[in-house]
Parts: structure tokens; C-alpha cells; sequence
């Protein structure tokens, strides 16, 4: 094997990334090498990417240079002396979530949202490389009929499924509105349909992601490209016989699409939170919108290690669900900065891009597309 690989690193507290040739990293006694597959983009990428205040708060000028990415499937090259359970040739995507043991939340089972939990291309180097050392603790194994294209996009997938399912998986044959039309909004549209639920609309502002969500199996598509918010919530309301959804997933932080979330939802009912605010404030109509109406409000930050991974994986192997509608370019790594100038055009054309290392992998995804 050689020493060196060509990774997407981040140099400078400014908007790019450049392609550069560093040193294959050496896996430590708990960790394993991984030759990455596939690799896709996220919008946390596209943060860093673009350099916005909260990377530069939250990862910092002092952290660079570094590998960004944090989606990937690939194979396990060597293996640590102190790992178990795990061998070479396993082919494996990993847990963005590196949990500390020491943590309250991993002693009561939720590892996923640990005091000192670090973050794969953001705590340190990412997946947007040949290569990555990864602890094996977030190794998951993959069934080998999951292509690489479909295998690295569990972790967003799973942010999905888990916003989806809350957190008792109660929701076979309820009904729903989705918040927001981003890659993990049209995700949750499949996860729904494939586990039970009834009726799903989704209200977002993308005509080219709508689209999609239709693909994906979405009953009714509202587009808030207004401010006609009575409108859209009477017409959840008529589809529910006045009563609102039984669960209502936020996928975009925005306070009008917080607020129109919570009106449509019923009294009861179940509110999941994935949309990150940009800003810190959000004057909630506390009373009516949580108190009086009884709201189940689910943060969910991350996924559950690994219940969420082994609900999605056995979604994909069964072929009960299909995520590849959301895909809609794969490139060389090479080629990243198109990937992500795809993603930052408006209005949108692109909505998950998933970037290869090996030209005759990339050719067999697109014939399998």
C-alpha cells in the first residue's frame, strides 16, 4: 500500500477546499483502516465548506487543516490489535457519532448524544479521502447486496428514520406533515410509506426536490413559497377531518415552518425537531402550541448506535425502501467542487450527490441508477 492518498481538506477559515495529496492514516489500537467506496455530500459539508459562522465556531481557524466528508461505505484494510468482533475485508459504514464510554448518556444507553462525543469530519478528519482510521466502536457491518452509493447515505438516513420512528415507533397507520424538502426530508417521505403511515404530506419551497418527494411516495405536496400559512394548515386540517396530523416532523429550523408544524399538528400529537434554527431565537406560542395541546415534543439529534442502523439496514436489503429517486448525481471525488456548487445553486437542481474514489465504481452506480 502506499503512503500517501488524495483527500478534500479544508486549509483556510474561507469559503473552499482544495484536493491534496496527505499521508494514509495509521489506525490506533482500538480503530480500523477503511478504504472508502463511496462518499456522499452533506449540508453539515456544505457549512464547512462554505465557511459560515457556525464553522467557524463550532471547528475553528485552529483546527486546520482537515478532512472534511463524514458519509461513507467501504472495506476494512487493517484492523487494530485491541479491536474485536471485526476483520479485514468487512465491508462497513460508520457511526458519525464517536461516543465517549465515560459519558451518563453511554452508561443509559444513548450514545448518540454524549456530553463528549466527538464528530467524524468535524471533531476530526473525515471520509472525503481514500482512507480513514475510525474507531470501531462505530463500524456498522453492511449487507454486501447494499451498494456502495445506497450504504453511504445510512447516516442521513438514519437522522430519517429516527425522526420518523421517535421514540417509540409508534406510527403505522397515522398520518403525517413534513417540514422542509431537503435530501433527509425526502428520505423520511420513504421511511414513512415503507413502515406504515397513511397519509404524508409534505410542505416545502423546492419545486425540484417536490418533485422527488413524489417519487418517494408523498400523498399531497404543499409548496410554501408564500405567506399563506392559514391555508396550508386548513388544508392538513380538511385531509385530517379537523383534527391536524398525528405527527409532525420539522426538517428546516425555519420559525414560520416551526410554527405552521405545530398548528397542523393535532392535539396529542407527536412534534419531531431536526431542523436547526440559524439563529438562536424562536418566540414559540408556548402555551397553545405544547401545554394546552398536550405536544409530544422528540429532539433528535443524531441517530440511535445502532438501533436506527439496523431499521434502515434491513430496509434497504429487504427492498421495501428505495432511496435512489433522492440521489441525483454521482461524480469522482476529484470532481467535489461541482458537486458542491450543484448543491449551493438556486434554485435547486441537485439534492444528493455521492462522490467515488474508483472510476469503474462510479460506472457501475450510474448503470445501477
Amino acid at each position: 500500500m502506499a503512503d500517501k492518498m488524495k483527500a478534500v481538506v479544508k486549509t483556510k477559515p474561507e469559503p473552499g477546499a482544495g484536493l491534496q495529496d496527505v499521508k494514509i492514516p495509521q489506525p490506533k489500537d482500538d480503530e480500523v483502516l477503511v478504504k472508502i467506496r463511496a462518499t456522499s455530500i452533506c449540508g453539515t459539508d456544505v457549512h464547512i465548506y462554505r465557511w459560515d459562522k457556525w464553522s467557524d465556531s463550532r471547528i475553528g481557524a485552529r483546527a486546520l487543516p482537515q478532512i472534511m466528508g463524514h458519509e461513507m461505505a467501504g472495506d476494512i484494510v487493517e484492523v487494530g490489535k485491541a479491536v474485536k468482533g471485526l476483520k479485514i475485508g468487512d465491508y462497513i459504514s460508520a457511526e458519525t457519532h464517536i461516543p465517549d464510554p465515560r459519558d451518563l448518556q453511554s452508561l443509559l444507553g444513548q450514545r448518540h448524544i454524549g456530553e463528549n462525543m466527538s464528530i467524524l469530519g468535524v471533531d476530526r478528519d473525515g471520509t472525503f479521502a481514500e482512507y480513514i482510521a475510525i474507531p470501531a466502536v462505530v463500524c456498522w457491518v453492511n449487507d454486501k447486496a447494499i451498494a456502495p452509493e445506497i450504504a453511504c447515505i445510512q447516516e442521513p438516513l438514519g437522522n430519517a428514520a429516527y425522526a420518523v420512528l421517535g421514540e417509540d415507533n409508534d406510527i403505522a397507520g397515522k398520518t403525517m406533515a413534513i417540514i422542509g424538502d431537503g435530501p433527509i426530508a425526502l428520505f423520511a417521505v420513504g421511511i414513512a410509506r415503507a413502515c406504515g403511515v397513511t397519509k404524508i404530506i409534505i410542505d416545502g419551497q423546492s419545486d425540484f426536490n417536490l418533485e422527488i418527494a413524489k417519487k418517494m411516495g408523498a400523498d399531497h405536496i404543499l409548496r410554501n413559497i408564500d405567506d399563506n400559512h392559514d391555508q396550508r394548515v386548513a388544508f392538513v386540517k380538511d385531509q385530517t377531518n379537523g383534527f391536524g396530523v398525528d405527527l409532525v416532523l420539522d426538517m428546516s429550523g425555519a420559525p414560520s415552518g416551526l410554527d405552521e408544524g405545530f398548528r397542523m399538528l393535532r392535539k396529542g400529537g407527536r412534534f419531531s425537531a431536526f431542523g436547526v434554527l440559524s439563529g438562536s431565537d424562536y418566540n414559540i406560542n408556548f402555551n397553545d402550541f405544547v401545554v394546552f395541546k398536550g405536544a409530544q415534543i422528540h429532539g433528535i439529534s443524531g441517530r440511535k448506535m445502532f438501533d436506527t442502523w439496523y431499521r434502515v439496514g434491513n430496509l434497504l436489503s429487504s427492498g421495501r425502501l428505495n432511496i435512489k429517486p433522492v440521489i441525483t448525481h454521482t461524480m469522482m471525488l476529484e470532481d467535489f467542487k461541482s458537486g458542491f456548487d450543484r448543491l449551493m445553486e438556486l434554485p435547486r437542481k441537485a439534492s444528493k450527490i455521492v462522490l467515488f474514489n474508483d472510476k469503474a465504481e462510479l460506472e457501475k452506480a450510474k448503470s445501477r441508477m
